[in-house]
């Protein structure tokens, strides 16, 4: 993340304008200090023009067809989920799927991006809060929602939770120039390279 931020002469200031992630958070990460869930890996990964798969070198799918007892599994590094990709990844596709085996303990952080997510509970219990409200699921329990309203989720129990996840991140490039032409305002000595 270093590496392609230094590349586009970035700051962490401007990372984090453009990604909606706090600098403080993001300065973390790039010294191993923290594990973004995949929600805030695309947020930065948008930023920096890139695919979320270019930080977690997801296995590339050579058909739309997972076998269940073959399909690409991976992790981020140092978190403690379990993907498994049954989305393929081929260009146009929009829809990105995983299946998410969450631990007992697990909490993510509160993220924002533009686009949607479906949460389908296929073991376990979830508790998701979207906005003000929370949500306990369970098996069969569903959720759809936008990805501009805070979410985040946990697994308050002492069982595994395995979670069909499925969602369209958009990157919204006119909120990062807006994003951008306010911090300068508030700080013109800091000239920001407004991307149109």
């Amino acid at each position: 993340m270093r590496r392609l931020r230094h590349g586009m002469s970035l700051t962490l200031q401007q990372l984090s304008a453009a990604s909606g992630v706090s600098v403080g958070y993001l300065s973390q990460l790039e010294r191993g200090n923290a594990t973004p869930t995949l929600g805030t890996l695309s947020q930065i990964a948008q930023a920096l023009k890139v695919e979320a798969d270019y930080f977690v070198r997801t296995p590339r799918a050579v058909d739309s067809l997972t076998r269940g007892d073959k399909r690409p599994q991976f992790a981020v590094s140092g978190s403690s989920i379990a993907y498994e990709q049954i989305g393929a990844e081929r260009t146009g596709h929009e829809l990105t799927s995983y299946v998410m085996n969450v631990p007992p303990g697990y909490e993510s952080e509160v993220v924002t991006h533009v686009g949607e997510e479906i949460i389908y509970i296929l073991e376990g219990e979830i508790s998701q809060m979207v906005g003000e409200r929370e949500y306990l699921m369970g098996p069969g329990d569903s959720l759809h929602y936008l990805g501009t309203t805070p979410h985040c989720w946990s697994n308050k129990t002492e069982r595994l939770a395995r979670v069909l996840w499925v969602g369209r991140m958009q990157y919204d490039k006119s909120a990062e120039i807006g994003q951008q032409e306010a911090a300068q305002e508030e700080n013109p000595r800091e000239l920001l390279p407004l991307r149109r």
